[in-house]
């Protein structure tokens, strides 16, 4: 039977990380992934639940969470409820989550065996994990789906000078219609950790095995961030997914109870990857 448990993990600052693992409880020790979301994004959004439930379904325990300044709250999962916090993230916060998550996983108190994990990154979540991957031994292998290769492509390049002087700049949330909030304490992250930061020069540090998954129909990420992923690190496996756009087709909220084409395709690579 698939089943999932919820936990709240310490996060940055001393905000709380929601999570969650989906498992099936004929396999309570299978290999666990864990799945760092992106900007703009939480553990809940489109088919994430169903990717989680795929995953159990093919000898996995899954893991996702909320970076714990990702707006989300404890009661409100789903929905951009805390501005504040979501101004106040930066990118040495989410690796300080991603730590404390995997802490979390290989304690032995809460999720029985598990002494490495499998790491799967989107977008922004992807630039984190790659960074988190070079640092920590403990995450065996890595995949990452529509990940960027800086985080200054985040945002455009001529906006950074106004925003300084600002303090704040603000991006249109398409989905909801809110103007999300972002200070300049993110350029001063890249500023204060010019090496750590560098998406391209970790990614050349990476020596555990690792799939970089693009899709190209990407809008927003374009292909071109994985290829210079793939220049920086020649050993990693690359798979282009055809007509996969930046969330491999699908969307917030999702009813469909089946996943894309493009989504399955990636998972199934994931799976295959991780099962090697």
């Amino acid at each position: 039977m698939i089943v999932k448990q919820h936990y709240t993990i310490p996060g940055a600052k001393g905000r709380g990380i929601t999570a969650d693992i989906t498992y099936d409880t004929l396999l309570p020790y299978a290999p666990l992934v864990i799945f760092a979301h992106g900007i703009r994004g939480f553990k809940d959004w489109g088919a994430h639940n169903l990717v989680a439930r795929y995953f159990a379904e093919n000898g996995f325990r899954f893991l996702k969470f909320n970076f714990s300044h990702n707006g989300t709250t404890s009661d409100n999962l789903t929905e951009f409820a805390d501005l504040i916090a979501f101004s106040d993230n930066t990118f040495t916060f989410e690796l300080e989550d991603l730590k404390s998550v995997i802490d979390f996983a290989c304690g032995g108190s809460a999720i029985p065996r598990v002494n490495s994990v499998y790491l799967i990154g989107h977008s922004l979540g992807g630039g984190i994990s790659i960074v988190k991957t070079a640092e920590d031994k403990r995450i065996a292998k890595l995949v990452t789906m529509a990940a960027i290769s800086s985080f200054h492509n985040l945002w455009p390049k001529e906006a950074e000078k106004q925003w300084r002087l600002q303090g704040v700049m603000y991006m249109k949330n398409s989905r909801t219609g809110q103007n999300m909030p972002y200070k300049s304490s993110l350029l001063l992250d890249l500023d204060e950790n010019p090496l750590r930061l560098d998406i391209q020069l970790r990614a050349s540090e990476i020596k555990q095995p690792w799939l970089i998954v693009h899709g190209d129909a990407d809008t927003s990420v374009s292909l071109n961030h994985a290829e210079q992923l793939h220049s920086a690190q020649p050993n990693a496996e690359y798979l282009v997914i055809p007509d996969a756009d930046h969330t491999f087709n699908v969307s917030h909220p999702y009813q469909l109870p089946y996943l894309s084409a493009q989504l399955s395709a990636f998972c199934d690579a994931a799976i295959c990857f991780f099962n090697k």
